[in-house]
């Protein structure tokens, strides 16, 4: 099966990606450890990334599409995939489609991981950590005794720039746009299975695997 996970920042796609992937034993991609990967094996695209993000700027569709061809063409890819982080935008997903059928193959399913917008604003404003001694807490995984002070030293808390209320929200707001396309692309091939991402890590899995069982029956009366 070649999967897609999908959905907003502080959905928990990266924790899903790599337990499905082990239940499945599908190969797990993601866009940035296959940047760095192609980046350390010196890849002529993998090189043309690196100046790219050196430079602070977007890697192109091409580059990217042509890295993870590169990637998924690899004897490991062969058993199945689980894309996590990419496609990004409309374009991407287009182009990656473009490339599979070339090669005779498409995307099986994708996974939509659904949270409400408070629930994700709730886990990703919620790291603080200790300047001093480098603890680090979560407002609702692991509070700390005393609200922003650190239980180890006693060190006043503080949060980074990038967990800050506005911050996060304007990243919501950008993910927001995309993702809703994305999903709207999928949907229309009927490769879209929406999924609810609330509650703990193990009651999520069991609702992802659920929505695969149902593939994989598809794919059998296919």
């Amino acid at each position: 099966m070649r999967l897609i996970l999908l959905g907003l920042p502080g959905a928990g796609k990266g924790t899903q990606a790599k337990i499905l992937a082990g239940r499945q034993g599908l190969l797990h991609v993601s866009t940035g450890d296959m940047f760095r990967d192609a980046a350390a094996e010196g890849t002529a695209l993998g090189t043309r990334a690196q100046e790219y993000m050196t430079a602070g700027q977007l890697v192109p569709d091409e580059v990217t599409i042509g890295m993870l061809l590169e990637r998924i063409a690899k004897p490991d890819a062969q058993v199945g995939l689980m894309l996590d982080g990419f496609p990004r935008t409309l374009p991407q997903a287009e182009a990656l489609d473009r490339a599979l059928a070339e090669q005779g193959s498409e995307i099986d399913a994708v996974l939509y991981i659904k949270v409400p917008e408070d629930e994700l604003m709730e886990r990703l404003t919620g790291r603080w950590s200790c300047p001093q001694c480098g603890a680090i807490y979560h407002t609702q995984s692991k509070p700390p005794q005393v609200a922003e002070v650190c239980d180890e030293c006693g060190a006043a808390l503080t949060q980074r720039a990038d967990d800050q209320p506005a911050t996060v929200q304007a990243r919501l707001d950008t993910n927001r746009e995309w993702t809703e396309q994305l999903a709207q692309y999928y949907r229309a091939q009927g490769k879209l299975h929406e999924v609810d991402g609330t509650g703990s890590p193990e009651s999520i899995t069991g609702r992802l695997l659920e929505a695969l069982q149902g593939v994989s029956l598809q794919g059998r009366k296919a």
